[in-house]
């Protein structure tokens, strides 16, 4: 792919995406693809995973740099292996091959107009899934509009100051409330097949952080008052401490029931109940997928 300049993501810091190296940008991501694994994923919400599983396509490199992320290796690390757009098609019809239940595209905010080029070509039998942690500018996901049918965003923080400490974007919660409103004005009211797998619509994940009950009772406050009625969220228990994390004691420990239950009770107290709740024995390292370059093609 040709050289450019790039603004994909909210950092907007223009930097020189050439083929066959690492940019200077947040990212770190050259013009291509890069990709960490694309195999299917049971571990999904059950309407995304089903039966059969989720296909995953994993990307490298991320333009946020949240200092607990489980994915490491692949979004700080940056492991993962060169990858065109023919053989990202390829990749999709393997997935499809096996069974898969959807495309679902994951940490692909970096490569969004590319992803967009390649969804033009490729004419999916299966719902696309745009898995994402919610820092995206509006006008790129204007350019994925018609693309992509299901939008699996994050709902990180609603503090500045927090999303700076753990993720360097103090923008984080203005930016991301506008992209999930784009989220939602694209995606629709859900729709589900006969199977109760999603065809079409918007869940929005929070991840419940130690010491952090403030951020998820605001981000819920927030979905409530801004989001059409029964748009589905998933309240994640899941969190596992990954990476580094002596300068941010806080995030040393999971978190504890009486953490899980003050935001629990929060989210059916606003009556939003249609969504996905996670078992606290989900924050598990296992969980974590293995980043070994499976299934893809170079």
């Amino acid at each position: 792919m040709e050289a450019f300049f790039c603004e994909a993501c909210p950092r907007r810091c223009r930097a020189l995406r050439e083929e066959g190296g690492a940019s200077k940008g947040v990212c770190g991501m050259p013009a291509g693809f890069v990709v960490a694994r694309a195999a299917l994923h049971h571990w999904e919400e059950p309407c995304i995973s089903g039966q059969n599983g989720s296909g995953t396509i994993f990307f490298s490199g991320c333009s946020l740099r949240c200092v607990y992320c489980q994915n490491q290796k692949i979004s700080l690390g940056r492991f993962g292996a060169p990858v065109t757009p023919g053989n990202l098609m390829r990749m999709f019809d393997q997935l499809i091959e096996q069974g898969a239940h959807n495309l679902n595209l994951v940490n692909p905010t970096h490569y969004a107009p590319m992803l967009a080029q390649v969804l033009r070509r490729y004419r999916s039998p299966v719902p696309v899934v745009y898995n994402s942690g919610g820092y995206d500018r509006v006008e790129t996901l204007r350019e994925l509009e018609g693309l992509i049918d299901i939008y699996l965003p994050d709902m990180k923080y609603v503090d500045s100051a927090v999303s700076l400490r753990y993720s360097g974007a103090v923008d984080y919660f203005t930016v991301a409330s506008q992209a999930i409103l784009e989220m939602s004005r694209q995606a629709g009211e859900a729709v589900f097949d006969s199977n109760g797998l999603m065809r079409k619509g918007l869940i929005v994940r929070h991840l419940i952080l130690p010491q952090n009950t403030a951020q998820s009772i605001q981000a819920l406050e927030w979905m409530h008052d801004h989001l059409p009625e029964g748009t589905l969220v998933s309240l994640m228990c899941q969190y596992t401490p990954c990476g580094e994390l002596d300068a941010f004691p806080e995030l040393r420990r999971r978190i504890t029931r009486r953490e899980y239950e003050k935001v629990m009770d929060k989210l059916l107290e606003l009556g939003m109940t249609g969504g996905y709740l996670q078992e606290l024995s989900s924050a598990r390292e296992e969980y974590i997928p293995p980043f070994d370059l499976s299934g893809v093609i170079i």
